[in-house]
């Protein structure tokens, strides 16, 4: 009988606490010291362990990060524990390729119908230091889903009971996952733990028997994008309510940002403030996390002039803001500070809705809507990216995306003419 799948490593705030230097784990909860401590000796459970607790731990700034890079590491290292039953550091290319073929059709006994906590917290209503933990018995590192175009319009409603086969991930988890594994490794290879990246090769399994290559960013195109903000903004003139949404999209796209850098309640809410002058008169927005600046990016003019200035006049607040202008940069409808990463998704779904519609009417090609059905907030980064690639260098679009990655927005989106 096989083993089945646990969670290994905690939410970030408790993960912090933890030491990846000691074979003996004396940190780690009991459950997962005595998970490690089943394996044959051959395995070398505890060393992949710590080897990806400490590669986790350059990866824990920011927590949305934090968490891709542990769900996609911590599945790998389950993989190779309870599938391959081979030591984490000992896989190679084949092992890779077996991986990735796993992740796309995993075993029903490693998928859960719904995303499950991945421990449970043991003490009083209000959670104390104190508190003990335990593992969630429920958790499983695949859950169903379905494709975004796929999704009925009742949203809300329970997903159905799996039938068939698992999914397993879509592709854009499958290149993010590569991605986690082939970082893994480099940082391994760097800290002498092996001499090879079995994720290094560019030629590797995808949906449908294809090769993964770097492939472009999933973008629109730039007719695409207008339809977007063009309804946006005709949804925030019918409605003031939706003046929020419009901003949120027109900051994403003029900064290049990720939902990560607009979301945040608390002290990580994102404030009015944030926008700062420089000596030179150019804007920038800062970004923080955990009362930290953790970057800063430039902030057009043309967006001053048109979208900020006209959000907070919504607001009843000058065009520009001040340095001690603590106005929360999102609020909710009640006047809550800040807004969650699914909150913002949230409130840009209606706009892609009502843009898929406007197309039909038209007389898009059902190729083209059916593009914009699969559409999210990402994708306005990186059709920002992309439109913008022809006229920034390699070193200007770095910067602006703060990743050291550009070729993938570098392409065209099919089928799309040049501006001449």
């Amino acid at each position: 009988m096989k083993i089945a799948p646990q969670p290994l490593f905690e939410v970030l705030t408790r993960f912090k606490k933890l030491e990846f230097k000691s074979p003996e784990l004396r940190y780690e909860l009991p459950e997962v010291r005595a998970f490690l401590e089943g394996f044959p000796a051959a395995l070398r459970a505890k060393e992949g362990y710590a080897a990806v607790g400490a590669f986790l731990k350059t990866r824990s700034d920011n927590e949305t990060t934090f968490n891709s890079y542990r769900n996609h590491a911590e599945c790998l290292l389950l993989w190779s524990l309870l599938e391959a039953q081979k030591p984490l550091l000992e896989l190679n290319h084949s092992d890779s390729k077996s991986f990735i073929a796993f992740c796309l059709k995993p075993p029903n006994s490693w998928v859960g119908p719904v995303v499950r906590g991945r421990f449970t917290r043991i003490g009083s209503r209000m959670a104390h230091e104190s508190d003990s933990y335990m593992v969630n018995g429920d958790w499983r590192p695949f859950n169903w889903h379905s494709p975004k175009r796929d999704r009925s319009a009742s949203s809300g409603s329970a997903p159905p009971p799996l039938s068939g086969p698992p999914v397993g991930l879509s592709q854009a988890s499958l290149n993010k996952c590569i991605s986690v594994c082939k970082c893994l490794f480099v940082y391994a290879v760097g800290e002498d733990l092996t001499n090879v990246n079995p994720f290094a090769s560019r030629r590797l399994p995808t949906r449908g028997g294809r090769i993964l290559r770097n492939d472009g960013a999933r973008s629109l195109s730039k007719d695409q994008w207008l339809y977007v903000i063009d309804t946006a903004a005709g949804m925030a003139s019918e409605d003031v309510r939706h003046e929020r949404t419009l901003f949120i999209l027109a900051t994403v796209y003029a900064m290049y940002l990720n939902v990560s850098d607009l979301s945040g309640t608390g002290r990580d809410a994102p404030a009015m403030k944030d926008f700062r002058r420089d000596a030179a008169g150019l804007w920038w927005l800062y970004l923080r996390k955990g009362g930290r600046l953790i970057d800063r990016v430039r902030a057009p003019q043309e967006y001053l002039d048109v979208y900020l200035a006209r959000y907070r006049r919504i607001l009843n607040l000058p065009p520009l803001p001040s340095d001690d202008e603590a106005v929360p940069l999102l609020c909710t409808l009640r006047g809550r500070p800040g807004l969650s990463d699914h909150h913002i998704r949230g409130l840009l779904q209606p706009v892609f809705d009502l843009a898929l519609v406007r197309m039909r009417q038209d007389g898009w090609s059902e190729m083209e809507v059916d593009q914009l059905r699969s559409a999210s907030l990402q994708w306005i980064r990186n059709t920002s990216a992309r439109l913008a690639s022809p006229n920034l260098n390699v070193l200007e679009l770095q910067a602006a995306l703060r990743i050291r990655d550009v070729i993938r927005y570098t392409a065209k989106v099919p089928n799309e003419e040049s501006d001449s």
